[in-house]
């Protein structure tokens, strides 16, 4: 379909639905960026073999949900 085929009402919703996408979008990356600190934190004190460290910043994550 033409750009140019659509009436404005088509396009105006054709924009919401995009807009609802890019939000969308924008939720789950900055899920993934929440998720990546995590393995981030969590790496040091596991090959060091620091439980108890490990166990706090599970515990802080669990705590902010």
């Amino acid at each position: 379909m033409a750009l140019a085929d659509l009436n404005p009402i088509a396009l105006q919703r054709r924009i919401t639905e995009l807009e609802a996408e890019v939000q969308e979008c924008r939720e789950v990356n900055l899920r993934v960026a929440e998720l990546t600190d995590l393995v981030t934190e969590l790496i040091v004190p596991l090959v060091n073999g620091d439980s108890e460290k490990a166990r706090a910043v599970l515990d802080r994550y669990h705590e902010s949900l």
